[in-house]
């Protein structure tokens, strides 16, 4: 059998038209349009091999949008050298070129490159960051971004927003901020949290969300946006995302909102050499999870 080799790959998405990340039967996912992708280009079926399997960085819901998402494959040594073809191009080169060619036009990989020893895209990572962008001036509602931007039909305070998400940030059970899931703990440590209003640049007069965590739980961001949203509106005090966030219950104040806003912006590794340590010591955390969840 044909050793292995893993690659990595940084890739880009509108999740738009796609019904989130992970495949799913009968459902158009970013990650089966880019699986058949890979089994096209690598040539696997007619000569047997298993078909390409990716692992995933973050996996995103039906509607969210990737800009710096990450994910890795395992992929045949002879394959991955016979990628350039009588070219002189790397074989990353030219499995981003030939990946190009294949993949639809809300799909790109940027970079395909063999992952250092130890690597794993999912529990290697040691914090992922996202953004949400809402237009709450009809001044600032641009219909050609309106399947990245969520339109507000009412003014909200951006300061008030700010210093409402704030207290969340550190280790807590983001239980009232989580769609439960069995067997899944719903602790995460919120790195940074925090709402802006740009000057200047192409989210001018938008308000963006950023929020950082070592990883997150289903409908998480969302669920603080919306809690944001409350507050930013005036129908919840400053205090009450904290006060929800130390109820653990779901509350209807904290409303899911739309995808569309919710960009994967970045995904961060530590260096090279504690690529190893890091996912053993995560996947052991997480498997310890599941089983007190």
């Amino acid at each position: 059998m044909d050793d292995l080799i893993r690659i990595r790959l940084d890739l880009a998405y509108d999740g738009t038209k796609f019904a989130g990340w992970a495949r799913q039967p009968a459902e158009r996912t970013v990650q089966g349009v880019l699986e058949d992708g890979l089994a096209k280009i690598l040539r696997t079926e007619p000569l047997g091999m298993p078909a390409p399997r990716l692992t995933v960085a973050g996996r995103t819901d039906a509607g969210v949008h990737a800009r710096g998402q990450v994910a890795h494959v395992d992929v045949p040594v002879s394959r991955w050298g016979q990628m350039p073809g009588r070219s002189d191009r790397s074989p990353g080169d030219a499995m981003v070129t030939r990946l190009t060619g294949v993949l639809p036009a809300d799909v790109v990989v940027h970079r395909a490159v063999p992952a250092p020893e130890g690597f794993d895209a999912r529990f290697s990572a040691l914090h992922r960051r996202y953004t949400y962008r809402i237009a709450d001036d009809v001044a600032h509602r641009d219909p050609l971004r309106r399947t990245h931007v969520l339109f507000s039909r009412k003014p909200l305070d951006a300061t008030a927003m700010d210093a409402a998400v704030r207290p969340l940030v550190g280790l807590h059970d983001f239980a009232a901020y989580c769609k439960p899931r069995p067997g899944a703990t719903t602790i995460r440590e919120l790195l940074d949290a925090g709402w802006e209003r740009p000057e200047s640049g192409g989210d001018a007069g938008l308000l963006v969300a950023r929020v950082v965590a070592d990883a997150f739980c289903h409908n998480m961001v969302r669920a603080i946006v919306g809690a944001s949203i409350a507050v930013g509106e005036g129908r919840k005090p400053v205090e009450w995302p904290a006060e929800l966030l130390m109820g653990r219950k779901r509350a209807a104040g904290a409303a899911v909102v739309p995808p569309q806003g919710l960009v994967l912006e970045e995904i961060a590794y530590p260096a090279d050499d504690e690529l190893a340590t890091r996912a053993e010591r995560i996947r052991a955390k997480r498997m310890d999870e599941e089983v007190l969840g």
